[in-house]
């Protein structure tokens, strides 16, 4: 009888442990892709790309929220550089968002989520031209010299802070206990001056764990 108790308070301790393992209140996710735009946004830029990563807090296994931070690059197209008049540009967008995430399948090797919440865009703007710069150097026989490096010169650029909102589903693959491989597209909305909005949509490739 001694033997049994003991042997069933050990199975009972390890059936805590690995119920323990599987679920864990904390969360963090980091990862990177390609960045769609679309809409009206996508007239005007090019395709870009985007990392970012997250922390969060898991309330149950299917119900969490995330603090992600986000960072998208696309260029200005070729036509709307033209009607300008500038050689190159860039849009960058900065996004500091609070998203709950709902796991539909959460025990197993693999699961299905939704993900959306909000929070604050930097976008930031810059038209550019190819350039010239000029620096100095040394070479132990010619001694200083000085010679010209391609570069970029930025001729106007303009940020600013707004508003936004996202919402979009992923997939993450793995084992129960460990680090899952996940994939999500997210449709971005960033509420601009004059009723204008930018769109965006970033797919992205990691790991969540």
């Amino acid at each position: 009888m001694k033997t049994f108790i003991t042997t069933s308070f050990f199975a009972l301790l390890l059936a805590g442990g690995l119920s323990a393992q599987e679920f864990s209140h904390w969360a963090f996710d980091v990862g990177g892709g390609f960045t769609q735009s679309v809409g009206s946004t996508g007239r005007n830029l090019d395709n870009g790309w985007n990392v970012g990563g997250g922390a969060g807090w898991n309330f149950s296994p299917y119900l969490g929220a995330m603090v992600q931070t986000n960072f998208n690059s696309m260029g200005i197209n070729s036509t709307t550089l033209s009607n300008l008049g500038y050689p190159g540009g860039d849009v960058h967008i900065f996004s500091a968002t609070i998203d709950p995430i709902v796991h539909l399948h959460p025990h197993g090797h693999w699961d299905a989520y939704i993900v959306g919440g909000g929070g604050l865009y930097h976008v930031y703007q810059e038209f550019t031209a190819p350039g010239v710069a000029t620096v100095t150097g040394f070479n132990p026989f010619f001694g200083f010299y000085t010679a010209g490096i391609p570069t970029t010169q930025v001729l106007a650029s303009d940020s600013v802070n707004k508003p936004g909102a996202n919402i979009g589903a992923g997939i993450a693959l793995g084992t129960k206990w460990h680090a899952k491989f996940y994939a999500e597209a997210r449709w971005n909305h960033v509420f601009m001056n004059n009723n204008q909005h930018v769109d965006y949509v970033p797919v992205t490739f990691g790991v969540r764990w």
